[in-house]
């Protein structure tokens, strides 16, 4: 366990105005998006895709760390050159994304727990062979009628520090996401129940498997309503629930904290991560978002090699513009300006 490379790491993924790229989308989650823009789904559209994003030029500017899925952790740019590799080389720094997914929890209809703890103590040390620092994990709470229920927050909380417990014996600083699903009808006051019980029970798990908390990032969703409530909770309400709770269960000894995107729009991500900066935490806060940054690129490229420029173009302005929102320097008119361009 080498402490020194973990707070090296940790540091580096939540530098100012540096955020995460998250591109570990399953091949499954992968035919979705790539559905949608008419692009075959094989191994080698699903490489030039991630050869597109991470050869962008300035992407070092605003992205400190890439997630990868393990496929992609495989491969390499057209000339031969290992992702992982690439990346490093350019400043950046190769994550991958560990777990096997939610499945559903018996006896526990409409909740799911996150698999993929067998053998993962190897798994992580193959994967720090393969230039791995970080990695990901993440589960997913459900609020509906009766639910989540303590048995499926705190199952998950288990599996998350068992998860951090194998990361940190490798030396690769864990990300941790507790996911609460913005699906459904609920209120923005009652995501922010669920997010500080799910948070509390985290935290508690982690400190009772003795991981340590200097070497742990948290990749937070944000307490916002459920998609389907006709009442949407406005930017600062949802910055302010958010920051509260996590003021009220997150140690302040963690690094950082980065937040998924989870759905919601390109700029209400980043305007929510604007808000919350521009409040003040105790830590750093920065993104990790996937659709949030690739949405516009994966638009424009549309599997045909003369887009790439273009979708290049696109992805640098979100990741841009997450940047300053990483600063509390956002500001909506950037993104007025940057279509007018």
């Amino acid at each position: 366990m080498d402490t020194k490379l973990m707070t090296e790491t940790a540091r580096a993924m939540v530098a100012a105005g540096k955020g995460l790229l998250a591109a570990d989308e399953s091949a499954g989650t992968c035919k979705k998006r790539f559905d949608s823009v008419g692009v075959e789904c094989n191994e080698e559209n699903r490489r030039a895709y991630r050869e597109l994003l991470f050869t962008t030029p300035d992407l070092n500017k605003y992205v400190s760390g890439v997630i990868l899925f393990d496929e992609t952790l495989r491969q390499a740019t057209r000339d031969g050159t290992n992702f992982a590799e690439y990346l490093k080389k350019n400043g950046i720094i190769p994550g991958i994304k560990v777990d096997a997914g939610a499945h559903d929890m018996p006896l526990h209809p409409g909740e799911k727990v996150t698999e993929g703890l067998d053998r993962l103590p190897q798994r992580m040390k193959d994967y720090f062979g393969m230039g791995a620092r970080f990695a990901k994990w993440r589960a997913v709470i459900t609020i509906g009628e009766g639910i989540p229920s303590m048995a499926c927050i705190e199952a998950n909380a288990h599996a998350l520090a068992r998860y951090a417990a194998a990361c940190q014996e490798a030396s690769i600083v864990p990300v941790v996401e507790p996911e609460v699903l913005l699906d459904g009808n609920h209120t923005a006051e009652r995501s922010e129940s669920v997010h500080q019980d799910t948070l509390e029970a985290l935290f508690h798990e982690i400190e009772r498997h003795g991981v340590s908390l200097e070497h742990v990032i948290l990749k937070a969703s944000m307490c916002v309503s459920g998609k389907d409530n006709p009442k949407q909770a406005p930017v600062a309400e949802v910055a302010e629930r958010t920051l509260r709770v996590l003021k009220r269960t997150v140690p302040a000894a963690l690094p950082g904290i980065v937040f998924l995107s989870g759905g919601q729009t390109d700029e209400n991500a980043t305007a929510h991560l604007d808000a919350m900066n521009r409040l003040g935490a105790p830590w750093p806060l920065t993104f990790s978002y996937s659709r949030a940054l690739q949405a516009v690129a994966l638009k424009a490229w549309r599997g045909q090699a003369g887009n790439a420029a273009a979708a290049q173009k696109a992805f640098l302005h979100r990741a841009r513009m997450n940047s300053l929102a990483a600063k509390g320097e956002w500001k909506a008119e950037l993104e007025k300006q940057a279509l007018a361009a």
